[in-house]
Order: structure tokens, then C-alpha cells, then sequence
């Protein structure tokens, strides 16, 4: 008894898989150090920081800084798009996504594939920064080269970056465009590892590419697509800083259709330097990420457990 207890303990089963451990060591320590190391400085949200007292030593406030958030005026408006972005980056992403891999999976060609899939994948490596760079030198008014074109042809030049409702349009697309080879590629993984017994036998029994399409392929990414979509709600209250940031930048005229929660606490941080209210928004963003997740994994596993993620 006393061998199989010392068989079935941890250091057995850290020596039996040491290499998948190492395996895990990086993202273990990825996110030991800049998620959990960091947690404590939670309780800025609290206080009224100073630099001389520290994260620890500066002067309680309570709910103040949080008071202060609401008082800005700022939190329904960063609420409100910062789920509305995310609601339309999730929803046309995995649509395009599961229709850009189910395309790749039917298509003969093998080269033809593999040269769709790179230069889909490709926009996935290239950093907000350059992304904005050459979106500036299209739409910038005065040299942008759509205005050239448009004076070009007797048109009026547009002024885009003083129109908050083009961006409606234009952030999605740019946000689709950089990330779809990348999220195509994990439906595509899971069409490729059906069973293609069900497709021969489809065939055999004279189901066109649009029936298999309908009724096998389609079926078969049910879990896979919600589990995916579960994993974006969980990230529905997290902006994409970056896209934002880069491409809007502080533009004023932008503000009131584009500010999301995470550019509003950079803001804060940075041009009021204001360590409180900053950190209170990212309580409130984590809080409200925390509960959508929750319930919206409770209404899932209530439905199906099985697709549930906990």
C-alpha cells in the first residue's frame, strides 16, 4: 500500500512528466508574474496614492476613487462601446472565420490552399504600430492617398478622422482583416480532424458539397465554436488597447464613438495621472468581465454541460 501511495504522489507524477512540466513552465511563469505577482495592487482602487506612501502606504479612501469614475461621466459611454465593439469583433469574426475555413477545407488545390492560408495569416504578425502607419497615410486628409484619388476624379476629399461613424465600419474591418487567418485556422484544425468516413458516405448517398457543408460540417464545429465564442465573452469587458490606441490615438473628435474602458484608464494613468480612478476602472472592468463569464457559462451548461467551460 505504502508503494502505491508514493506511485500516486506529486513527486511521482512530476518525475513520470517532467517534459510536459517543462512544457508549461513558461506560461506558468508568464502568468504567475504579470497576473498573479501583481494582484495586491488591486487595493489602489481604495486609496488616495501617493508616491511617497507607496502602494501600501498611501491614505485609505474607500469608494472614492470609484465615485470619481461614475462622476466623470465616462463610464456608461466606455461601458456601452467597449461591449458593443467586442459584441461585433466576436460576432463577425467567428461567422467569417467558420466560413473562411470551411472554404479552405473544400478547395482542391493543395498549393492554392496553402498559399491562401499564408497570406491570411500573415496580417496576424504585423504590430498595430505599422498597421496604423499605413492606415494614416490612406486616410489623412490633406496627403492621404483616398483623398488623392478622390481629387483625382473631380470628388471632394473625406475628412475620416474627424467622422466618428466611419470608424463604426472601419475598426471591425481592420480588426477581421488582422485576425482572421489566425482564428480560421482553429476551426480548419477541427475540420480537418473529422472523421471523413461521414463525408465518403455523404457522397455515396448524394449529398452535394452544400449538404455536407449543412449537415456534417457545420455540426461537427458546434463545440469548437462555443467554446471559442465562451472565451470571447470572457474577454468582452478588455478592449483592444492597442487597435484602438494606434489607430484613434487621442483624437477628441473620436472620443465619444471610440473610447473604450481601457483606453479611458490609460488616460487616467498617464495625462490626469491618476493612479486611483485608473485602477478603479480596471476593478470594474475585471469585476464585469468576471460576472458576464459566469453567466454566461451558467446559461450554457445549464442548457448543455458539456459545452460548458467549468
Amino acid at each position: 500500500m505504502k508503494e502505491v501511495h508514493k506511485r500516486s504522489g506529486f513527486l511521482y507524477e512530476l518525475a513520470k512528466n517532467r517534459i510536459l512540466y517543462l512544457m508549461f513552465l513558461p506560461v506558468g511563469l508568464y502568468f504567475l508574474v504579470l497576473a498573479y505577482l501583481p494582484m495586491p495592487g488591486i487595493i489602489i482602487a481604495f486609496k488616495e496614492y501617493s508616491y511617497s506612501g507607496g502602494i501600501f502606504g498611501s491614505k485609505w479612501n474607500g469608494w472614492i476613487n470609484f465615485r470619481f469614475f461614475v462622476e466623470s461621466g465616462k463610464l456608461w459611454t466606455v461601458t456601452t462601446n467597449t461591449i458593443l465593439y467586442n459584441l461585433v469583433f466576436l460576432t463577425v469574426s467567428t461567422v467569417l472565420s467558420v466560413l473562411v475555413a470551411v472554404l479552405i477545407a473544400e478547395m482542391a488545390g493543395k498549393y492554392f490552399k496553402k498559399t491562401a492560408q499564408t497570406f491570411m495569416f500573415l496580417p496576424y504578425f504585423i504590430s498595430w504600430v505599422t498597421v496604423s502607419a499605413f492606415v494614416y497615410n490612406i486616410f489623412n486628409y490633406d496627403y492621404g492617398a483616398l483623398n488623392r484619388w478622390l481629387k483625382a476624379l473631380g470628388a471632394q476629399p473625406i475628412d475620416i478622422y474627424s467622422n466618428p461613424n466611419i470608424w463604426l465600419l472601419l475598426l471591425p474591418l481592420f480588426y477581421v482583416w488582422k485576425g482572421i487567418g489566425f482564428s480560421s485556422i482553429l476551426y480548419l484544425s477541427a475540420i480537418m480532424g473529422a472523421d471523413q468516413e461521414s463525408y465518403e458516405s455523404a457522397k455515396i448517398d448524394g449529398a452535394n458539397i452544400f449538404q455536407r457543408i449543412l449537415y456534417i460540417t457545420l455540426p461537427m464545429l458546434k463545440p469548437t465554436i462555443i467554446t471559442l465564442v465562451l472565451l470571447g465573452l470572457s474577454r468582452i469587458m478588455r478592449g483592444e488597447f492597442d487597435m484602438f490606441y494606434q489607430l484613434i490615438g487621442d483624437n477628441g473628435l473620436l472620443a465619444d464613438k471610440t473610447d473604450i474602458i481601457d483606453t479611458f484608464v490609460f488616460r487616467s494613468l498617464v495625462f490626469a495621472n491618476d493612479f486611483g480612478m485608473a485602477s478603479a476602472g480596471g476593478v470594474y472592468q475585471s469585476v464585469l468581465s468576471f460576472l458576464i463569464i459566469y453567466t454566461v457559462n451558467w446559461l450554457v451548461k445549464k442548457g448543455n454541460s458539456d459545452y460548458a467551460l467549468y
